[in-house]
């Protein structure tokens, strides 16, 4: 009988494991408010066990200042959910995040958004493609952007600034 119920009791937590995946993709980074976490790729683990959730995150900064506001986003969105009683969300850096983590549709919103996606190499001398009007002819104005994960450019076909992610 056991068996039976430990089967129900796998099902139960697969069921709500999808369901807080799912919320987590309306979880934006407050920075670029386009991205969910997970498009960022800063969600690590999820473990689900009874009506217990626990999320790990990756910080995409070490000192990242948003990260006491985002494990109250998650908490807060995980809690939304039906059947969820508890729920425990830690950033842990037993990897270190990188740009490479990136989704593929993370780099496309950033783009739309106006921030240049990281390039998928670093090189000293390169500039990313203008998110504008995808001009390759591009510099660096600033390496220190409005966050630590951003540079400002400047393209020379359109004439626009943008913010840039930093390859990391």
């Amino acid at each position: 009988m056991r068996e039976v119920r430990d089967v129900a009791e796998s099902r139960t937590e697969t069921k709500l494991l999808d369901r807080v995946r799912e919320a987590l993709r309306d979880v934006k980074d407050p920075e670029i408010p386009t991205l969910s976490l997970e498009e960022l790729g800063m969600v690590r683990k999820i473990d689900v066990e009874g009506n217990h959730v626990s999320v790990r995150l990756l910080p995409t900064f070490v000192g990242c200042p948003a990260v006491e506001l985002i494990r109250g986003m998650v908490a807060k969105r995980i809690l939304e959910i039906e059947d969820v009683q508890d729920v425990e969300v830690t950033f842990v850096m037993d990897v270190a995040w990188t740009s490479d983590m990136i989704t593929h549709g993370g780099r496309r919103k950033l783009s739309e958004f106006g921030i240049a996606p990281p390039p998928r190499q670093f090189s000293p001398k390169s500039a990313p493609s203008c998110p504008y009007c995808g001009a390759e002819d591009t510099n660096v104005v600033s390496l220190f952007g409005p966050t630590a994960c951003r540079a400002v450019y400047y393209c020379k076909s359109c004439q626009q600034p943008f913010e840039g992610m930093k390859f990391v």
